[in-house]
This record gives structure tokens, C-alpha cells and sequence, in this order.
């Protein structure tokens, strides 16, 4: 009479013991231990490399502004300031056209602060800091003083010129690449390298360091 058992169907099979069983499942997880800080590497590297990607598209707009502009870097506030509004002001406002003020270029893909929301980009332009120096703004006054009679527009114009000049000759005297135009604005890409990603003023991008924003220079230079 046939039966209905698998062992009467297949005398050569049999179950897995409780052994095999933990055996695969240790290996499954070894696996998964592996695996998911691959994952995590390799997304980690994706943002980074659209960080980079973002910056040298913003170098460009700059570049492109520098031609029409008699080579001088753009003028503007290192970051935008956060209003009810939106955001204002800043290098997404000096560049809209070349870079629309909302594009995702202004974003780095692995920042989430909300700060960085409000304000409208990841990154700070680090000439809207340089301009601020003793130096440059012992200049601006000494032209301003000169001119008591120039209007509000006139004197904003002159001001943002002496800046843009000043700074932008401090940067073409920049033969060793320490500064950059643009940084992260926080530690957007923590592991073993520079956790902030920054774009130079020969368009190269790479890691930057808080100590490569800060400009100093012997003999009276900026500090």
C-alpha cells in the first residue's frame, strides 16, 4: 500500500538537525555584518562625491561671474541670513541666474540641519569673511572719508569694489592653495579623512580644513 510519508516517498532525505540550522544562520549573519558597513561606505562616498560635484558646479557660476566682472570674485555675505521670508542675501542670491537660488546644487546631500534649511545652502563662502579684515576695511573707510558726498547706492557700490579687489588679489597670491572660496558649513562627511569638503580658486575641490579658512600671513598680511 503506498504511503503518504516523506521518507516513503524519498528514503534518501532528511531534515536539517538544529546544528546545520544555527551553522547557516550564524553565516547569514556574518554576512549582514559585513555587508550593511559596505552599504553604509558606499552611500557615505555617493554624498561625497555629489558634495564635491556641487561645489565645482558653484565654482563655475563664480568663474563665470569673475569673466563678466573684470576678474573679481563675487562680494556678499559668507552665508545667507535666515528670514521670515526665506533666505537672503548670500552667494545663492549674488549668483541666482548662473544657479537658481532653490537648485540642490546649494545643498550637500549628507547635510540634514535645519539650519542649513533656513538659510538656503550647506556652505559658506569664505571671501565674505576675508573681506571683513582689519586690512580691507581700513581701506574702505579711507575711500568712503574721501567722498564724503556719494549716495547710499554710490558708497555700497564703492565698498563692495574695494573688497572684491582686495580680496580677490589676496586669493591669486594664494600660489599654495590654502584657502578655499567655499566650505561645509558643518562636518558634513565625519570617518578617516578631512570631515569638510571645500572648493579652491584654481577649481579644484577637495578636503578642507577650519585651519585652511582662516587666513594668516606674516609681515602685517591678514590674520
Amino acid at each position: 500500500m503506498p504511503t503518504s510519508t516523506t521518507s516513503a516517498r524519498n528514503p534518501g532525505a532528511r531534515a536539517f538537525t538544529l546544528v546545520e540550522v544555527l551553522v547557516v544562520l550564524g553565516i547569514i549573519t556574518t554576512l549582514v555584518g559585513i555587508l550593511v558597513p559596505v552599504v553604509a561606505t558606499v552611500r557615505f562616498e555617493s554624498k561625497n562625491v555629489q558634495c564635491l560635484s556641487n561645489l565645482r558646479d558653484t565654482y563655475t557660476a563664480i568663474d563665470g561671474w569673475r569673466s563678466s566682472h573684470k576678474g573679481s570674485l563675487p562680494m556678499c555675505e559668507f552665508i545667507p541670513v535666515a528670514t521670515a521670508n526665506g533666505p537672503e542675501g548670500g552667494l545663492p542670491n549674488k549668483l541666482d541666474g548662473r544657479i537658481m537660488k532653490d537648485s540642490t546644487t546649494w545643498f550637500c546631500p549628507a547635510d540634514y540641519s535645519d539650519e542649513s534649511i533656513d538659510v538656503g545652502t550647506s556652505y559658506t563662502y569664505l571671501p565674505g569673511l576675508i573681506r571683513y579684515v582689519p586690512q580691507i576695511q581700513i581701506e574702505v573707510f579711507q575711500a568712503l572719508a574721501s567722498q564724503p558726498t556719494l549716495a547710499d547706492s554710490q558708497r555700497a557700490r564703492l565698498r563692495e569694489e574695494i573688497e572684491a579687489r582686495s580680496v580677490t588679489s589676496f586669493y591669486n597670491l594664494d600660489n599654495q592653495r590654502l584657502f578655499p572660496l567655499m566650505i561645509d558649513s558643518l562636518d558634513n562627511h565625519p570617518g578617516t579623512r578631512e570631515p569638510r569638503n571645500g572648493v579652491f580658486m584654481d577649481g579644484s575641490t577637495g578636503e578642507a580644513t577650519l585651519d585652511d579658512a582662516v587666513p594668516q600671513a606674516p609681515g602685517g598680511g591678514f590674520e
